[in-house]
């Protein structure tokens, strides 16, 4: 693999930050569906990647022969793998973007809701 350097890293912020300048723009539901379901992915989307990096860096920070082995240390590598499972129990998030492609494949923009529904 190739080295990343930071620089990598802020294109991909600077994508999602034009995504969202692209998403108020009001575009068409099922565009704005279609960029957003990959982000959203069961396997490979935002919460489970970056839940994967956050446990890889406090692999990395506690392993590296260079890195002081105290308290504190260890507090902040237990809080980095809470954080982990935070962001990787989103992955859910994918069944939400089933049902509202569901919804915008077969809902009628014109049906309106009863009261009891909205």
């Amino acid at each position: 693999m190739s080295e990343l350097a930071p620089n990598d890293i802020h294109h991909a912020t600077e994508t999602l930050s034009r995504l969202t300048e692209y998403l108020r723009g009001a575009p068409d539901p099922g565009d704005a569906l279609a960029l957003v379901e990959p982000l959203l992915d069961e396997y490979t989307g935002i919460p489970v990647q970056f839940g994967d990096s956050l446990r890889a860096l406090a692999r990395v920070v506690l392993d590296h022969p260079d890195t002081a082995r105290t308290p504190g240390l260890r507090l902040l590598a237990t809080e980095l793998r809470a954080a982990t499972w935070e962001q990787t129990d989103q992955h859910a998030l994918h069944y939400v973007m089933d049902e509202l492609r569901t919804l915008l494949a077969n809902g009628s923009p014109d049906t309106p809701e009863c009261s009891r529904c909205r």
